[in-house]
């Protein structure tokens, strides 16, 4: 059984702007005025990194940071533990603001409340799994005895089972991401940094890894930042998602939000090839409580996605059903139209599901 983890930690950022060249602070008010990306590199030879980031992310839960190359991404989680300086803002981790962190209180905020593991996997070749998981461990001080203890526990969590003496150079792509996992979970931090962590794996590869870190999630409720260029990994992982583009936030919100809700036709464009029903929930589209009595109509778990909720109301005779929740309180009913509308990816397709709604009926 795994030790209970430290507890997590919410993250408020704030006003966050990053400039990247010289005296970047002398540009920050020009920018706040209206000065654009373009504009400030064009005629000040500055890039805007980063432009007003103001994202609240829940303790315990997964915050997807998500845009395309060059949005700033892979900038802004750098900002959370502080391996780039912004040029104005806040970033509050379990109430500190570690941009007011002196280089020893910094150093051990690093060393005990963030762990990161990255794209390239960063693991050191001349060591063991074993060795590369404890790393971290024996930089804190802790007993080599223990620190085995830890790093074993973790390597057969991950399903790195009878690896524990090998070399990276003797493992897949997928099994030396396990062991960038494992390493960043021994330290117990409560807020784990994945920057593009699954995005040099294969297809198949990168989705059992989603698996294994949403399981370990439901055990430990870390705070993820977790850091994508692609939509259905954003959608499957995250609590909340937030989408950048150019260093602006252009859209927050959870995957209904996403998908169903797209704040402008950038992100419209992003979602219109989403496979709807496998990431909406129930709940997305349920409507209040009407006076059928239970037991009239099938019931169906609130959390469930449209492509579950479909497949069980087609397997009854009924179009409609009542969603509960835990002990199976009612919280809604849907209708199989409903579900239908919700799945539709174009809107020739809504158009369809709008003529068939009298069958339904």
């Amino acid at each position: 059984m795994i030790e209970k983890a430290k507890s997590s930690a919410s993250i408020e950022i704030r006003g966050l702007y990053k400039i990247f060249g010289a005296d970047d602070a002398r540009y920050v008010e020009a920018v706040k005025s209206g000065l654009s990306k373009a504009q400030l590199i064009a005629e000040h030879g500055r890039i805007l990194g980063l432009n007003d980031i103001n994202i609240s992310m829940p303790a315990g839960k997964i915050q997807v940071i998500m845009g395309l190359s060059g949005s700033g991404k892979s900038t802004l989680i750098r900002h959370i533990n502080r391996l780039i300086e912004p040029t104005a803002g806040s970033v509050v981790v379990d109430g500190q603001d570690i941009l007011k962190m002196g280089e020893i209180e910094l150093r051990q905020f690093r060393r005990s409340s963030t762990a990161m593991v990255f794209q390239k996997f960063a693991l050191l070749p001349h060591r063991t799994v074993l060795e590369n998981t404890i790393f971290g461990l024996e930089v804190r001080g802790i007993p080599k005895t223990k620190a085995r203890d830890v790093g074993m526990r973790w390597i057969e969590r991950v399903g790195l089972h009878g690896y524990a003496n090998h070399y990276p150079s003797q493992l897949s792509g997928g099994m030396q991401q396990r062991v960038g996992l494992a390493r960043a979970l021994s330290n117990d931090a409560p807020v784990l940094l994945m920057d593009e962590a699954y995005s040099a794996l294969d297809p198949l590869i990168r989705t059992d890894m989603q698996s294994v870190l949403l399981d370990l999630q439901t055990e430990l409720n870390k705070t993820i930042v977790f850091i994508t260029h692609d939509l259905d990994e954003a959608l499957r992982l995250g609590d909340q998602i937030t989408i950048l583009r150019e260093g602006s936030v252009i859209q927050q919100g959870n995957s209904h939000d996403i998908i169903l809700h797209p704040a402008d036709e950038y992100i419209a464009d992003f979602v219109k090839d989403v496979n709807r029903g496998r990431f909406v929930k129930v709940d997305a589209v349920m409507g209040p409580l009407t006076s059928s009595g239970r037991g009239t109509i099938p019931e169906i778990r609130s959390g469930v996605t449209l492509e579950v909720a479909a497949k069980e109301l087609a397997g009854s005779d009924a179009v409609d059903a009542l969603v509960v929740g835990k002990d199976r309180q009612p919280l809604g009913t849907v209708h199989l139209r409903d579900i239908a509308l919700a799945m539709a990816t174009s809107s020739n397709e809504r158009s369809a599901s709008n003529a068939s709604q009298s069958t339904w009926r």
